[in-house]
């Protein structure tokens, strides 16, 4: 077909079911990124609370148990 009736007859107008599947493509990708990233998110804060309790752990061992006195005198 020549340039020049391409620009005469009008494209036939897109199916629907074309336009409803790129809008789910669409909305699947956009939701999981989103998905990802909060995952991600949950990661950090997961990482982040394990190294704080570890840092917690390490300080109460080396305190001294003064509860542990007390049972000591029971045995």
């Amino acid at each position: 077909m020549s340039e020049e009736l391409r620009r005469i007859i009008p494209l036939p107008p897109v199916a629907g079911d074309e336009i409803f599947a790129a809008y789910q493509a669409t909305s699947e990708f956009y939701q999981e990124v989103r998905y990802r990233e909060e995952f991600e998110r949950y990661c950090q804060w997961y990482y982040t609370t394990a190294q704080r309790h570890r840092q917690e752990l390490q300080k109460m061992k080396r305190e001294v148990n003064i509860l542990g006195w007390f049972r000591w005198g029971r045995r």
